[in-house]
């Protein structure tokens, strides 16, 4: 199944997640020889389809000058070698902005795609949605999905910033955090407003609110 948030839905609201919190075994690509000229990102030596890098995910870039040195969004997977990549843009439809143009550019490109899948699998659990294990299908459709993106997003940034907050725990700026984004993700799901698709024609057949969920004792 596809998730209800991307990378760069968390990069919005936390782009320090990118640098040092950033799990070493998540990363997909990295190099040092990177080339930027306008929203074209290439490295010859890259195979960034063979290692699952997607429009969605993004990209640390640095150089020697400092002239290039933050967290862009990756737009588009254009071959085995070459990206397209933007500043990050307000919306997913808005045309990608360049980034400043070098060469020599180190890179590293790495994912939260599993913590956004199980954030997702939570919410489906939460509205009564199941998935087939063998298929990934989910067994109603959700037609409006969007409105799932800011919760997973929250539910997402609650668990990595917990993970990171150690044995310091309650004094810890990141277990402060977490907990503040598990209650705007608590609030954004109530708040959700699904519309259901149960006999897979396209037409909504029935809407479920966050605030009804019926919740069962087992």
């Amino acid at each position: 199944m596809e998730s209800f948030c991307r990378d760069v839905d968390l990069l919005k609201w936390e782009p320090m997640l990118f640098g040092d919190l950033a799990p070493a075994g998540q990363t997909l690509a990295r190099g040092d020889n990177g080339v930027l000229a306008g929203t074209v990102f290439t490295d010859d030596n890259a195979d960034f389809v063979g290692r699952g890098v997607k429009a969605g995910h993004v990209i640390c870039l640095s150089n020697n000058d400092f002239t290039l040195d933050g967290v862009y969004e990756i737009v588009s997977v254009d071959f085995q070698s070459q990206l397209g990549v933007s500043i990050v843009r307000p919306r997913e439809l808005d045309t990608p902005i360049a980034p400043p143009a070098g060469s020599e550019i180190e890179y590293r490109i790495s994912t939260f795609d599993p913590q956004s899948q199980e954030a997702s699998l939570g919410l489906l659990r939460y509205f009564g949605l199941s998935i087939d294990e063998e298929t990934g299908e989910i067994s109603e459709t959700i037609l409006n999905h969007q409105t799932l993106r800011q919760a997973a997003v929250f539910s997402v940034l609650a668990a990595v910033l917990a993970a990171n907050a150690g044995e310091q725990n309650k004094t810890c700026i990141f277990w402060q955090k977490s907990q503040r984004y598990q209650k705007m993700y608590e609030s954004a799901r109530t708040q959700a407003r699904l519309e259901i698709d149960t006999n897979a024609d396209r037409l909504m057949d029935k809407i479920q609110t966050g605030g009804t969920v019926q919740l069962r004792r087992m």
